[in-house]
């Protein structure tokens, strides 16, 4: 299972105390101040990673923490810095903090974000020292960390998104085209499943079916919608057995525009599908209706049973794929 939304709190380490300490002479009580300062604490750090599970381990509500900086020391030693937490989420996260609103995006393998700074490290009475002090007994307690919730979610990160209603075949026809590839995986997601695969090195995400109104949250709404505003172009599928071709199309584009405006800009492929359940006078009428209403040539017919045909769109979906990148 893939988590692709999560609540979850953070705390970056507290720092180390300063101390006072003197350095010990025989035969004095003392000769100076020696207390060192303290650590700081460790960071929360965000770290983005290709594992697409990467949040189910965070899946438990439990709090997750830096360490806290060491006291200072005798002899003018600092105390140790506290180790990091590293936050592992994976590439095409948005990290939200809801304390501050402030939201970082993490878009590639290793990539590192400071969500929350340690604490400072407290003054050692060695840090007090001046020419009208010269035996300060004072030293400062560290800084205590921060602690935020954060509202993570994962949208997915994909060269081509399969878009259609629930009837237009896209799952099927991603598993055709990437099947020969082997690279493909059928993901369990919190809120959708979508088909995962791989042609010709370009990652094909099947996205689950629209309907109308999604984008008010009719059905799974935006929960999925997000998912494909990071794809470098749409393949909009829209099955031959539709009594109306043109206002399947219509329902999906205006889905698409009314969760995002930029989502009716990206480059897009229509695909007809299931032409084994049609006759050719369809699949013509069918073509020549969408390119009326469209006033796009980019208009493909196909079967996941007719080789030849998935040729043509794999050959045709990997050249204008090469050609965005």
């Amino acid at each position: 299972m893939i988590t692709d939304e999560l609540k979850v709190t953070l705390v970056s380490g507290k720092g180390g105390d300063g101390v006072v300490r003197w350095l010990h002479i025989k035969g004095k009580e003392y000769s100076g101040p020696a207390g060192g300062n303290g650590g700081a604490g460790g960071d929360v750090i965000a770290r983005g990673t290709r594992d697409l599970t990467a949040l189910n381990r965070y899946m438990h509500g439990h709090t997750y923490a830096a360490s806290n900086g060491g006291d200072g020391g005798s002899n003018n030693r600092e105390g140790k810095n506290g180790d990091p937490y590293y936050f592992d989420v994976p590439v095409g996260s948005v990290i939200t903090n809801k304390k501050t609103g402030e939201v970082v995006e993490v878009l590639h393998d290793g990539e590192e974000h400071v969500l929350l700074k340690g604490g400072r490290g407290g003054y050692g009475n060695t840090h007090f020292k001046a020419s009208t002090n010269t035996t300060p007994r004072e030293s400062t307690p560290g800084k205590l960390g921060d602690t935020a919730a954060f509202y993570v979610e994962l949208r997915f990160i994909a060269d081509a998104g399969f878009v259609g209603l629930p009837s237009a075949g896209k799952s099927s026809l991603v598993n055709a085209l990437t099947g020969s590839q082997a690279k493909v995986a059928a993901y369990h997601f919190t809120t959708l499943e979508p088909h995962l695969g791989v042609l010709y090195g370009h990652i094909l995400a099947d996205i689950p079916g629209l309907i109308e109104n999604a984008h008010k949250g009719k059905g799974l709404g935006d929960k999925f919608l997000r998912h494909i505003a990071r794809t470098t172009m749409l393949v909009h599928c829209i099955s031959l057995e539709s009594e109306n071709i043109t206002a399947d199309y219509t329902v999906i584009r205006n889905e698409l525009v009314h969760h995002d405006q930029a989502l009716g800009t990206k480059h897009e492929l229509i695909v007809l599908t299931k032409t084994d359940m049609v006759d050719e006078k369809t699949i013509a009428r069918a073509t020549k209706e969408l390119q009326e209403h469209t006033g796009t040539q980019n208009i493909l017919s196909v079967s996941i049973y007719d080789d030849e045909s998935l040729k043509q769109l794999s050959d045709t979906l990997t050249k204008q794929l090469d050609k965005l990148d």
